[in-house]
């Protein structure tokens, strides 16, 4: 075999290891029921998220809770598709994309007021962020406290202006859903404090 050969070989072995690694990155944490292992298995996740408590004063298992809810940690996550007689595919039900389901313009509004220009929905970090943005926003807006997973959920998905006109008191399913969101992040505060220490003082991780 020429050296030419042996180059290629190389690089094409480069390319598949290279491939293997983002689409583990990517790939969404193998259980999502649990955030001590979410974090044991997404390292980076970890520190996102401390950075984003340490930046908006969001805590971790309010801003992970409404992260699962939204895309169950998909980074490409989309909404569902509209149909014309339940049959023609007309387009998202939303522009909602990736790990947080922001909206084309709320993104926006985001890059704006924090000028993280190259930020993108499908990147967990700058997602985490996001969300540390919009529930400070929310607590500026509508003094929702920050520990308040519930009512911080009925902002996310009904926006300030319709949670201060209680858009969300008609809709049932979606008030069940913040219950969901609450239960959720009370069991990953409960767990956060089980492991806090551990992953805080592992040196690896930073």
């Amino acid at each position: 075999m020429n050296t030419n050969s042996l180059k290629n070989i190389k690089k094409l072995f480069c390319a598949v290891i290279i491939l293997q690694l983002v689409g583990c990155h990517h790939r969404p944490p193998t259980n999502k029921n649990n955030l001590c292992t979410i974090f044991t298995e997404k390292k980076d996740w970890y520190v996102s998220a401390l950075n984003t408590q340490r930046k908006w004063g969001v805590p971790v298992h309010v801003s992970m809770a409404i992260m699962y809810q939204e895309s169950s940690f998909i980074s490409k996550a989309k909404p569902p598709m509209n149909y014309v007689l339940d049959v023609i595919p007309i387009g998202r039900v939303s522009s909602a994309y990736g790990f947080s389901q922001a909206k084309v313009q709320t993104w926006l509004d985001y890059v704006k007021d924090t000028g993280n220009s190259y930020s993108s929905r499908d990147d967990f970090n700058d997602a985490m962020d996001f969300m540390g943005w919009y529930l400070h926003k929310t607590f500026s807006q509508n003094n929702v406290i920050k520990t308040d997973a519930y009512n911080h959920y009925l902002n996310y998905h009904e926006g300030w202006t319709g949670f201060k006109n209680k858009s969300y008191i008609k809709k049932q399913w979606l008030i069940n859903v913040a219950r969901k969101v609450k239960k959720r992040a009370q069991l990953y505060q409960y767990q956060y404090r089980e492991c806090k220490n551990n992953l805080k003082t592992s040196n690896e991780w930073f």
